[in-house]
């Protein structure tokens, strides 16, 4: 079963200095039918302003993932990391007992795309840890593997049963993914078109599979795509 969560239906909150999408409850924005999806529980959709972002604020007990689109994220953080994320790059926090992280767009004329994404962890309390690594390329034309548990094939690790995998697709290209038995998926369009199992999806769209087998993308325009693999 697959079931459908058009782009027009999130959460949408305007600030002036970030415009933002919510697939799930988050913030002002508060809907009981859409709190999350199995340990998947943020996907907000970031445009932030030149030279605006997040002040310093805390998070605690969350595997916290940064995918950025286009333009770039200036991040530091009460662990004593200081990076900047740009596409291709896919920051990972685990919040565990409590971290404090900012995040501003350092250009004063590009905007800035990104992707929050938020995943309940297996266990509280952990230590918090930072990692961050590069996927340039290692996307393109298939999915590939990010995150995960034990951060096989150079993922980065979550502290979650679950995978994230990302794909950019050009009209015409495919890729598939075999889901075990009693595995669930979120599929979430970054950008572009594809079809999914057949079914058409656009930019901000995303899909709950259940009793699903396979996830079969077809790009039907330039596309960037991600794929939680879910207990």
């Amino acid at each position: 079963m697959i079931t459908i969560r058009k782009a027009s239906e999130r959460g949408h909150a305007n600030l002036g200095w970030l415009n933002t999408h919510h697939t799930f409850s988050f913030s002002s924005y508060y809907d009981p039918k859409h709190m999350g999806f199995r340990a998947l529980r943020v996907i907000n959709d970031d445009v932030v302003s030149p030279g605006q972002g997040f002040g310093t604020h805390p998070h605690r007990d969350m595997e916290i993932m940064t995918y950025v689109l286009s333009g770039a994220v200036a991040h530091k953080d009460s662990m004593g990391n200081g990076s900047t994320i740009v596409p291709g790059d896919v920051q990972k926090m685990s919040a565990g007992t409590g971290v404090f992280h900012s995040e501003f767009n350092p250009s004063k004329t590009e905007y800035l795309h990104l992707l929050q994404i938020w995943i309940e962890p297996d266990a509280e309390g952990i230590t918090p840890t930072y990692e961050q690594k590069r996927f340039e390329g290692e996307t393109k034309g298939k999915l590939r593997l990010i995150a995960s548990p034990d951060a096989r094939d150079g993922s980065v690790k979550m502290h979650a049963d679950a995978k994230i995998y990302a794909a950019q697709l050009a009209a015409g290209e495919s890729a598939e993914l075999k889901l075990p038995e009693g595995r669930y998926a979120w599929v979430h369009i970054a950008s572009g078109s594809v079809e999914l199992n057949g079914k058409a999806l656009s930019a901000g769209d995303g899909a709950a599979l259940e009793q699903e087998t396979l996830i079969s993308l077809n790009g039907t325009g330039d596309a960037e795509v991600l794929v939680f693999d879910l207990a």
